[in-house]
Parts: C-alpha cells; structure tokens; sequence
C-alpha cells in the first residue's frame, strides 16, 4: 500500500526546521543552511550535482532511503521559490535548475494557479490550489502505488500531521540551535495523533529519529 512519507527533514536542536526572514538570499532562513550540514558531504547529495565522490554509513543511508520507492513528492509553495502572492511570470522554475532531484512528478501546494512545468530528467511541476487533501488525491494517483514523500517546508508537515495522514517520518536533528524561525513540532500533540517513535540512531552529524503513525 501506497505511503505518505516524510524524509531527512532536518530541523534543530530547539525544535526549528527553518530559520527566520526567509528570502531568495535565505531560502531556508538565516541561519538554517546549518540544519542540512549532515546530509551535503554524503554520496546520495553529491551525486544530484554529478559528483562521483560522497561520504557512506549512516547518513548516507538515511539520505538515500529517502529516494527509494517515491513515486510522487508534495511542496509547499516556499520549497519551490521565494516568489509570494499572484505569479508575476513563468521564469521561476523552483531552487535547482533545470534538471531537479524529484525525477517524478511534483505537487505544489499554492493559491495561484499557474501550467504544470515539464523539467529535464523526468520531473513535472504541477500546481494545486485545492489544498493539501487535493495535493494528496493527485500525488497517489501519479504515484502509482509508489509511495508519495512530503518535502516540507515546515507548514505543509504540520498541516498533513494534524489530519494523521503522513505514516512514516524521519527527522535529522542537527547539533544547533536557531532560536527562532519555524517550528515543526509546536501545539502539535503527537503521542495523541497516534505516532510514536521507532528508530534513533545519533551520528557525529545529526540524531536520526524515524516517526510511525500506530
């Protein structure tokens, strides 16, 4: 059966999976580039840029089961572009080029509608002003009987956690604190949204926590 899935989201020590005043300078926040430094020397990262070198074990590990059997992802409009209200063109075409690492389809949560984006190496942007239950429907059916993976950011979990709809969550927690920026957990009463924790593992790099919805 299908599965909505949430992998190597990072967040810190303080409970952020992003930093404050996002923007195209800070796509993640000031200072939230330092939640992935686990995951940017291993091989399952570099070889998105084409890089033949990477480090292995666990994070890597971590990193690369994230990609397995993933038919589908889920965005949130911030994890495609910093662009905010009505879209003022089509130049935009999301944070990696021309050719991103989803290779499958790509369901963006947004309240603009804009045309599905055809992209090199076999993935297609489309755009879901329907909201998240929507997004879900669409993502399952591309999938195919694959699993759908939620990339983030920190309010699309959020929104899929409180419906008990994602069944597996893998959280990196990164060795820093932020202070302040979005909080992936906060208000969210997870125990009684029926999940519970499964798998710990700690790194030099990041405590690796695998989440299951009973």
């Amino acid at each position: 059966m299908s599965k909505l899935r949430v992998e190597s989201f990072s967040i810190s020590i303080d409970g952020f999976g992003a930093g404050p005043h996002q923007s195209l300078e800070n796509p993640l926040g000031v200072g939230g580039e330092a939640l992935h430094e686990w995951v940017l020397p291993t091989a399952t990262f570099q070889k998105m840029f084409g890089n033949e070198a990477g480090t292995t074990g666990t994070d890597n590990d971590y990193a690369a089961r994230g990609f397995k059997n993933i038919g589908a992802w889920i965005l949130g409009r911030n994890m495609f572009g910093p662009v905010r209200g009505p879209w003022p063109d089509e130049k935009w075409k999301g944070w990696w080029g021309e050719n991103p690492p989803y290779h499958v389809p790509v369901f963006v949560l947004t309240h603009h509608p804009r045309p599905s984006i055809s992209m090199e190496g076999g993935t297609t942007f489309h755009f879901v002003t329907d909201g998240i239950d929507a997004a879900l429907a669409a993502a399952k059916k591309a999938a195919n009987g694959l699993d759908v993976r939620v990339g983030g950011g920190v309010s699309t979990i959020r929104q899929y956690l409180k419906e008990r709809w994602i069944d597996e969550m893998h959280v990196a927690i990164s060795p820093i604190l932020l202070g302040s920026g979005e909080p992936l957990f906060s208000g969210l009463n997870l125990v009684e949204l029926g999940y519970q924790c499964v798998e710990h593992v700690a790194t030099e790099n990041a405590t690796h926590v695998v989440l299951k919805r009973a």
